[in-house]
């Protein structure tokens, strides 16, 4: 078995897609056509967002909706920068909610902000 992909339900996803443009650098790598589904490039696993309408389509469990105003779920997404207080800066500026600026903690550079969806997001310097 292999990890492929991490798929966040959000509202919108051609906002999403921009938003993460935006704010990390991600370029869409597919979008459907009735914008419920896309991608976008991230290296070997895919991060992609559905709509809700297109989750509950799959599946009619309930689940908790990620949001920017409720707590956070208990996971976060992790990438990897070479300037991190400039990617924290690009993010935040980008739309993202600043939680956690700029730390170094023993050998690790970090921090960590709210993608619009409601996402954690933790960006680790390289």
């Amino acid at each position: 078995m292999e990890f492929i992909s991490q798929v966040i339900y959000v509202d919108n996803v051609e906002e999403v897609l921009d938003f993460y443009y935006q704010a990390f650098g991600f370029n869409t790598n597919h979008i459907s056509d009735d914008a419920e589904y896309g991608e976008l490039v991230t290296g070997t696993v895919k991060l992609a967002f559905a709509t809700h309408p297109h989750a509950q389509s799959y599946f009619k469990q309930g689940y908790i909706r990620a949001h920017p105003k409720q707590p956070a779920l208990g996971f976060e997404l992790r990438f990897s920068c070479e300037n991190l207080a400039q990617s924290y800066d690009k993010a935040v500026l980008a739309g993202a909610e600043p939680l956690c600026p700029p730390t170094k903690k023993d050998a690790q550079h970090y921090a960590y902000v709210r993608a619009i969806e409601g996402t954690l997001v933790c960006l680790i310097e390289i």
